[in-house]
Formats: structure tokens, C-alpha cells, sequence
């Protein structure tokens, strides 16, 4: 349903640009019209023109946007968006009779908030941290106690790419800061407007050159509709640090001990995920910690249930617009909100939802609100 009106909204940036501005100049005139009938005469032509005003200014702020190389979206779907819901804000105000002062502040507010959810916060990329303890079981070589060495595991995920911005430049040079000794990448590397353009997939492959880690860098596929498996395959195809774990495992031994990935094909149908991962239990290891990489957390209770001691996902971005107190408005996942961002116990299992590095395509605004980009290092080890 999602991704249907992310189709539908996405048609509108084919509107003349003439036909946009009309429409908005029309809202214009319905507010005063209203305002007048509803509340008071003297007042109508300033509601008018505050919400002309606020809607004009909203959609100069997204037209910027790909000009300035900060996103590459759609400007008319969420101008026309926002225009709406200054008139419909405003035809409340003048049934309650409200004073046009109020008027002023609530557009003021929303366009403040539209600027800084589109302009600032997807570019805040941060690392959040997080430590898991445990040990394979077995006594470093010589000595009675077990190992309580740690390594450093970076996930990344999301980084639904348009074109080369301040946030993918931004991400590279925190995984050369922060030195991981492994990075797993949990999905989406491409946005789905651009999944088709052959400059983006350039820029991906010149992004994710870049990632580099001792133990190796490894990956799944994302949602299909972004990036079918055969699309992920050639992104990453001759990039000899990058592992595609396509319902698969792979080993390793670190100094904290045995390491095991297994890497899901999400598809979000859930019963063939659920049986996909089924299949890729039949292969579980005895021994070692046992981290399972997918693109979304709709299989936490089977994982849990199978004995994974990690899993690792993204696909919500958090929600990626929040409201205080409510929190995300939507999340794309088979249970909601239930495992919407962040850290939850799910039974012995770690499961940690990233809020991802980019944002959603079509006709989606490239906007982030209380919800900014983030990476995850763990510390796995120390026993």
C-alpha cells in the first residue's frame, strides 16, 4: 500500500509548473473566501495571502533542493501536500474563530519544521553504539579463562542513494575514522527513483569501493521493488572486499572468537521469508555467536525462536518522520511499530532496527524528522 502511493503521489511532479502555482493561488482564494464567510471580512485577504505565502515559500525551499545537491526528489507532491494543509489548517482556524495571529505562527512553524526536515536533519548522519557480550566457548590457546577480546562490527543500512551528496561523503569518512574490523550492510543501496539510472549505480560502486574492513565487508539484498537480488549483484560485483550473502552463510574466526553471518533474500512475504529462513536454519552451527542480517525485522520471533544470539535490520528508517510523543507515523513492517527503530530483546536474541542512511523515493519527501540517519558500531566479545 505504501509503495502504491508512493507511485501515485510521484505523478504529480508531471504538473506544469504554471498549473502548480495557479493551484496554490486558488487555495489562496478559498482561504480568504472562507475566512471571510467563517470569521471575520478584514482579516480574509491576509489569511490568503499567508497561506499563498507559506505554500509558495515551501515549494521554492524543495525546487532548491536538488540545485543546491542536497536531495534529488520531487518538489510538487509535497508542495501540493503542504498547501492543503495550510488551507484545511486554516478553514479550522476560522470556525473556531481564531485569531489571524495564530494563523501566522502555525505556518511559520510548519515551514520552519519543512526547511529544517529536508535541509538539515538527513544530513546530521551520527554513530550510535552499542556493546554485546559473549564467547564461543573456547579457552584461548594456553590459558584456563576464556577469550575476552572484542571486535568492532559497523551496520550500516539504508543508503538508498540518488546521487553523491554531503551524506554519503559524510559516511565514508566516519567508517575510515572509526576503523571497524567488520561491516555488514543490511539493504537498500539505490532510491527507488534512481534504481535505473546508470550514473547512480556508478556513484553506489564508488561509495561502497570505499568500505573496507579486515574481517571483510558483507551485505544483503534490500527490498525487490528497490533492488532485485540481480541488481544488488551487479553493484557489487568486482568490489573484492564485498560479500553478497544471499541465503547463505559465512564463517568467521575473529578474536573474540567464531563468528557466524547468515544473510537473507527479503521478500515481504512473510510465510516465504519465514520458510526461506526455515531453510537456511537447516544449516545452523553448534558453536560460535550467530548474527543473522536482514533487510527488515519481520522475522524476529523465528529467529529468536532458531537460537540466533543478533539480528540486524533497517527497512523503517525509523519511521523517518516522527511526531513528538506519537513517534514514527509509519513503518513498513509486518508488526508496526512494534520494532520500528533501535534496540529490543526478543527472547536470548539482540534485535537492532537502524534508523538507515538515506530516505524513501517517488513521490516521498527527502525529509527526516526527530528520526536522523545514523550507523551502529557494535563491540561484540569481551566474554
Amino acid at each position: 500500500m505504501l509503495h502504491k502511493a508512493l507511485v501515485r503521489s510521484n505523478t504529480l511532479q508531471q504538473l506544469p509548473s504554471p498549473l502548480v502555482f495557479g493551484l496554490m493561488l486558488v487555495n489562496g482564494l478559498v482561504t480568504a473566501l472562507a475566512w471571510g464567510a467563517f470569521h471575520d471580512t478584514a482579516g480574509a485577504a491576509a489569511a490568503g495571502a499567508v497561506v499563498f505565502g507559506g505554500g509558495s515559500l515551501n515549494w521554492l525551499a524543495l525546487w532548491l533542493l536538488p540545485r543546491a545537491g542536497r536531495s534529488f526528489g520531487p518538489d510538487k507532491p509535497p508542495a501540493l501536500a503542504l498547501m492543503l494543509a495550510f488551507t484545511a489548517l486554516a478553514l479550522i482556524l476560522a470556525i473556531f474563530a481564531a485569531p489571524l495571529w495564530l494563523l501566522i505562527a502555525l505556518i511559520t512553524i510548519i515551514t520552519a519544521v519543512a526547511i529544517y526536515a529536508t535541509w538539515i536533519e538527513p544530513f546530521r548522519l551520527s554513530v550510535t553504539r552499542e556493546k554485546i557480550g559473549f564467547s564461543d566457548g573456547q579457552p584461548a590457546a594456553g590459558s584456563p579463562v576464556r577469550n575476552t577480546a572484542a571486535i568492532r562490527l559497523l551496520h550500516i543500512g539504508d543508503i538508498h542513494v540518488e546521487h553523491i551528496t554531503e551524506r554519503e561523503r559524510r559516511l565514508n569518512r566516519l567508517i575510515q575514522q572509526l576503523q571497524p574490523d567488520i561491516i555488514v550492510f543490511t539493504g537498500d543501496f539505490v532510491n527507488l527513483s534512481y534504481n535505473r539510472d546508470e550514473r547512480t549505480h556508478g556513484e553506489i560502486r564508488q561509495i561502497i569501493s570505499g568500505w573496507e574492513a579486515p574481517l571483510g565487508v558483507y551485505c544483503v539484498s534490500g527490498t525487490p521493488t528497490v533492488e532485485p537480488l540481480a541488481l544488488v549483484t551487479a553493484l557489487v560485483r568486482g568490489i573484492s572486499q564485498i560479500t553478497l550473502l544471499a541465503n547463505r552463510w559465512a564463517e568467521l574466526d575473529t578474536p573474540a572468537g567464531k563468528l557466524h553471518l547468515a544473510g537473507m533474500v527479503t521478500t515481504h512475504d512473510i510465510d516465504e521469508d519465514r520458510r526461506a529462513l526455515a531453510s537456511l536454519a537447516g544449516n545452523f552451527p553448534i558453536d560460535g555467536f550467530k548474527i543473522l542480517l536482514s533487510h527488515s525485522p519481520d522475522l524476529a520471533p523465528e529467529a529468536a525462536a532458531l537460537g540466533f544470539d543478533l539480528y540486524l535490520c533497517g527497512h523503517t528508517h525509523g519511521g523517518q518522520i516522527r511526531l513528538p510523543f506519537l513517534g514514527a507515523m509509519l513503518s513498513a513492517s509486518y508488526y508496526g511499530r512494534r520494532f520500528v527503530m533501535g534496540r529490543y530483546q526478543v527472547g536470548a536474541m539482540a534485535l537492532h532496527t537502524t534508523r538507515g542512511v538515506g530516505m524513501e523515493g517517488l513521490g516521498a519527501p527527502r525529509a527526516r524528522f526527530l528520526c536522523p540517519p545514523e550507523i551502529v558500531l557494535w563491540e561484540l566479545g569481551g566474554g
